[in-house]
């Protein structure tokens, strides 16, 4: 206190600090030794028990610190809970959670449907995986849940296995449901075992290569399937299960097939349904200023149509189909089916990634729109586990909804407790309130669902916007979208991920490539169009230049068997007193200083000698414009490296071409801005030589430019060609 009290209030936390500091070097001391074995803590309780006790005491210590970092890394919730500004957030978070809930009762019910399971399910699925996400998540704002994508691939998996299961049991009400039930509990399960086990090896970046297009192709095509499986109730129809490749062009023909069976009660009910509903989501955009919350359209539309459903008795007619009896209460947790592991183990693969991706993909919206971080591989690990928990309790694999999460952000949502709350109220509905559902007509669920396909059918205007932007964005939305239609959703994603993949190889094998002029007075180099005559066609020459050099060896060799063999009859007839080696080889002649021949401007070799001209011709017989070939209007080639990244076998091998090349053409090259890696794959690749030396090699294309200018090679008032690859 005295301390204190002489020091001041920064002195006393001053000390306090050192204290800390000398605390944590002990700790780190502590832990950076290695931990002791049972031998050599046996032979330190020889010496006495205060040495074990304090190794005892500091790896109790470190295990302890790990185990909380560990649990706070997988549990945010602790994190960030006991730091919740209740006065500032509660309020905000309480209405969002009421208007979310508000919507997710219809939706659960509706995407049940979606997925080929009683409507009940859809409330376990809007109340397991939510809770379960509030404790693991790290997004503020998703509203996590049944989404009519996620619901639409596992309904085309139930059809497609479930009735198998069927051909041996007698097919009751009660059997029906428990069959699909079981076959999407144990898809849940394995898509979360899929997400937990990508989210714990850190794999958080497999969502980079699900580019936009590709996502908002693939969301489209899954629309377009969502709307045509929910024609079935539109139209009171009762159609025949496809799956597989082609299954919705099936289900479309037979649906205007059977399109005279329709019944008038279900088609009116679905109108007038549609129609209010369209109705208040325009009156929410057009007073969203005004109104505190949106109007709970969904639900005024499930309480009015259930009420009219009951008292005009729908349910004990034929005409119109309802939701029927819904269990009141919770069900016991089951264990999944392992035998259908491996049947489900490709589409649980890809409904996980499937998930993950649209989560991913609006929490970083939010995250970045409201200054917090999101952890792809935490997002995993809880996307995971709610589809893992959840499944155990017959949930359906779900993720997060677009319409939910903006409506959850509009209405003041903080954070996950109103995800939390909105959770809470389904459980009210679900122990309670759910019965009192059961006279709601199909119909009317089916016009939900369709409803509020609008914001992802009206990603179709993506292709004018794409044409215009991107081509190759545009190529993958085009062939995402009709594969997903084609192909159904998993073949579907698989093509698209496949076709983006080969276009990014496509288009790194053209890359661009131009040439830069220099600014004046100045360092820097930039493209211009107007350098584009400086190019030269260096095939062509090198082309033309073996073939001429080929055509004049011609000739020489026959000027030297000419001589040769006058030579011959010159020693015959002037007998011994002419001494002439006749033995002397045409290569000896070869080198010595015979007379050159001209290329003519027809590209016609003539003899020198013949026609008494005397030879003109440049020091190195075999130079362009010796030749007679048009030389290039620069003397030194630059490659501006700057760009690469890496180099492999095949660039190694294009680069020596490049030098080989363009010395061919009496050019000289010269690379410049390489990064430390590249030049080490350089030196491992063996690329420098004798001919190809580091000397070649500059920090920045303005040191390149300046060295060839002051090292020109013999061509006369060339300039030096500087290319960006």
């Amino acid at each position: 206190m005295g301390l204190a009290d002489a020091s001041g209030p920064r002195d006393t936390q001053a000390l306090l600090s050192a204290t800390q500091a000398m605390e944590l070097r002990r700790r780190d001391y502590h832990m950076e030794r290695p931990l002791l074995n049972q031998e050599h803590l046996e032979e330190l309780g020889r010496w006495g028990s205060a040495p074990r006790t304090r190794q005892w005491r500091t790896w109790l210590q470190c295990s302890h610190a790990r185990a909380r970092a560990l649990l706070l890394q997988h549990l945010p919730v602790l994190v960030w809970l006991p730091r919740y500004p209740v006065r500032d957030w509660l309020l905000g978070d309480l209405l969002s959670g009421m208007s979310v809930a508000i919507m997710q009762l219809p939706q659960g019910l509706a995407y049940a449907l979606l997925a080929g399971l009683p409507p009940v399910f859809g409330l376990y699925s809007s109340f397991y995986p939510v809770f379960v996400y509030f404790l693991f998540g790290t997004s503020r704002h998703i509203s996590v849940g049944t989404f009519a994508v996620m619901s639409v691939m596992v309904g085309s998996v139930t059809e497609s296995l479930a009735p198998q299961t069927l051909n041996d049991s007698p097919v009751n009400e009660t059997t029906r449901d428990a069959n699909p039930v079981q076959v999407a509990s144990t898809l849940s399960v394995l898509v979360g075992l899929f997400q937990v086990g990508l989210g714990l090896i850190h794999f958080g970046f497999l969502v980079t290569y699900l580019s936009e297009p590709l996502v908002r192709g693939y969301t489209t095509a899954a629309a377009v399937q969502v709307f045509v499986s929910q024609l079935k109730y539109v139209f009171g129809l009762h159609l025949s299960s496809h799956s597989g490749p082609l299954s919705l062009i099936y289900t479309v023909l037979e649906v205007c097939r059977k399109l005279p069976q329709s019944k008038v009660g279900t088609v009116v009910t679905a109108a007038v349904a549609g129609v209010v509903l369209v109705v208040v989501k325009l009156l929410n955009d057009k007073l969203q200023r005004q109104l505190p919350m949106p109007i709970p359209g969904e639900l005024l539309m499930l309480i009015g149509a259930t009420g009219i459903s009951y008292g005009i008795g729908l349910r004990d007619g034929s005409e119109v189909d309802v939701v029927g009896n819904i269990s009141a209460g919770l069900v016991p947790p089951v264990a999944p089916n392992t035998q259908l592991f491996s049947k489900l183990v490709g589409s649980a693969f890809t409904i996980a990634v499937v998930g993950f991706a649209i989560a991913i993909s609006l929490g970083k919206i939010f995250a970045l729109r409201h200054g917090y971080r999101v952890d792809s591989n935490q997002e995993l690990v809880a996307l995971g586990l709610s589809n893992l928990i959840g499944g155990i309790f017959q949930c359906f694999p779900v993720s997060c909804s677009m319409s939910r999460s903006l409506v959850q952000e509009s209405t003041g949502g903080n954070s996950q407790v109103a995800g939390a709350i909105s959770s809470l109220f389904i459980l009210l509905i679900i122990v309670k309130l759910g019965e009192f559902f059961r006279d709601l007509p199909k119909a009317v669920l089916a016009a939900i669902v369709i409803v509020n396909l609008k914001g992802m059918l009206r990603q179709l205007s993506d292709v004018c916007s794409l044409w215009k932007a991107n081509r190759a964005d545009l190529l993958i939305w085009l062939v995402t979208f009709a594969a997903t239609i084609l192909l159904n959703m998993d073949l579907g994603l698989m093509v698209a991920v496949v076709f983006s993949l080969l276009l990014v190889v496509v288009r790194t094998q053209m890359p661009h490539y131009s040439i830069l002029g220099q600014v004046p007075d100045t360092d820097i180099y930039r493209d211009v169009a107007e350098y584009s005559e400086c190019g030269v066609d260096v095939d062509f020459l090198i082309s033309r230049k073996k073939k001429l050099l080929k055509k004049r060896e011609q000739l020489k060799l026959k000027q030297l068997q000419k001589e040769e063999k006058l030579q011959k009859q010159a020693a015959s007839s002037k007998g011994a007193s002419v001494s002439i080696n006749v033995n002397t080889s045409l290569e000896d002649m070869r080198s010595n200083n015979v007379e050159d021949c001209k290329v003519g401007p027809g590209d016609k070799m003539e003899d020198a000698t013949a026609n008494g001209q005397e030879d003109s011709k440049a020091p190195d017989g075999s130079t362009l414009k010796a030749l007679g070939l048009p030389q290039p209007d620069f003397h030194s080639l630059i490659l501006d490296l700057g760009a690469l990244s890496f180099v492999d076998t095949v660039c190694l091998k294009s680069l020596k071409n490049i030098f080989h090349d363009f010395r061919e053409i009496e050019v000289e090259v010269y690379m410049a801005a390489c990064h430390s890696p590249v030049v080490s794959q350089l030196e491992a690749g063996h690329f420098f030589d004798a001919s190809i030396t580091k000397k070649h090699l500059f920090a920045s294309v303005h040191d390149a430019v300046t060295f060839a200018l002051q090292h020109p090679r013999p061509v006369p008032d060339s300039p030096v060609s500087v290319t960006r690859l």
